[in-house]
């Protein structure tokens, strides 16, 4: 039986890659925020020493919603970033050389203006905000350790979306304002924008690819994404469809709720699907159907 840790346990991926793997008939360790300090490198070394693990999942993220209308510090925002993002990485890759680790980076990587569209492994990173600076330099962390012997492959992440994802997501303000207005609720939803386009994919089937990552014989680089965008707007339609509603009598608009540009990404999957085979399994309609039926 394969060993897995899974660092990051708590969030939507780290729960959805606990079940797949354990379907997969995993020993699965969790690490959450709770259970181990990631920034204690003695703390690490003894975990790692203690399971042993064939597989390390490194999912931890720092980061804030569009929508989110606090400002954080910079300073702390830079140190905690740097901290989660990189140093924990650091720890892990020190700690267990024999093992193989994935790490969950971000599209954000490719900053607010990529110069093609779709973005794919070669799209040079150009980050603009601070997650996305940080999520750089961990992959740049795992490249070094890369050329140095070491198994550490990367995952560029665009939007992945399930019922686990925190309300402040937008995914989960539609739906969840879509069942309480189907409810009786007579609130109006208001959103920042109803134009911009993502590239969402179901994030079953990306935990599915982290997986299929460490299996491959050599480690690397890998976007994952489905390769088409959808818009906010596209979003609430079918989420009220789907409950028999209209939108557009529930559905406002509202641009000062945003707390940044909106920016379109959308990356191209092609080198991950010729290395493992991965395609997504859920379409966006199919994806937000499931998203809905889960506020049942």
């Amino acid at each position: 039986m394969k060993r897995a840790v899974i660092v990051g346990c708590d969030g939507q991926d780290g729960r959805l890659l606990r079940d797949h793997l354990e379907r997969n008939r995993y020993a699965v360790t969790g690490v959450g925020r709770r259970t181990l300090d990631i920034g204690d490198p003695a703390a690490v070394r003894e975990l790692v020493a203690t399971v042993a693990p064939d597989e390390i999942y490194y999912l931890p993220a720092v980061h804030h919603s569009s929508q989110e209308l606090t400002q954080a510090d910079d300073v702390a925002l830079f140190r905690d970033s740097f901290a989660v993002h990189v140093t924990g990485l650091i720890h892990f890759l020190e700690a267990a050389p024999g093992a193989r680790l994935f790490y969950a980076a971000s599209s954000h990587v490719f900053g607010d203006d990529p110069p093609h569209q779709p973005q794919d492994e070669t799209t040079p990173f150009a980050p603009s905000c601070i997650y996305g600076i940080t999520k750089a330099a961990g992959v740049h962390t795992c490249r070094y350790y890369r050329a140095r012997g070491r198994y550490a492959a990367t995952g560029i992440l665009y939007n992945h979306e399930s019922s686990l994802r925190r309300p402040a997501f937008v995914s989960q303000k539609i739906v969840r304002a879509a069942r309480r207005i189907h409810d009786g609720s007579t609130e109006k939803l208001e959103l920042g924008t109803f134009a911009a386009a993502v590239d969402w994919g179901y994030a079953p089937d990306y935990v599915d690819a982290f997986h299929r990552i460490l299996q491959l014989e050599q480690p690397d680089d890998f976007v994952i994404a489905t390769g088409e965008t959808h818009t906010v707007g596209e979003l609430a339609e079918l989420a009220f469809a789907a409950l028999g509603l209209d939108w557009r009598a529930h559905v406002t608009e509202r641009p000062g709720l945003l707390g940044k540009r909106v920016v379109t990404r959308v990356g191209n999957p092609a080198k991950l699907t010729r290395a493992t085979g991965w395609r997504p399994t859920v379409s966006f309609a199919g994806m937000i159907e499931l998203l809905v039926g889960a506020e049942r």
